[in-house]
């Protein structure tokens, strides 16, 4: 699997963990676990998501007729030019 996520918050997102003392996989499973039990408040409490992780969830900004593909094909040739 890949994902696509912009560097600083990769960058912020690993000293969360460090500081944490958790994984940063250990994390997104954590938000994605959460994702999938539901969307109430409690199901995020259950599995213990901080407020920075939950704030990552609340507006991605992105337009919902975004090419993912398209993009992502535009990054990997930009990338390995």
């Amino acid at each position: 699997m890949t994902l696509k996520l912009d560097k600083d918050i990769i960058e912020k997102a690993k000293i969360y963990a460090s500081e944490k003392n958790r994984s940063l996989s250990a994390i997104i499973e954590s938000y994605l676990k959460a994702l999938t039990l539901g969307k109430d408040e409690e199901s995020f409490e259950e599995i213990k998501i901080s407020p920075f992780v939950k704030s990552m969830s609340l507006k991605s900004g992105l337009s919902g007729d975004l090419d993912y593909k398209k993009e992502l094909g535009n990054y990997y040739s930009e990338k390995y030019k």
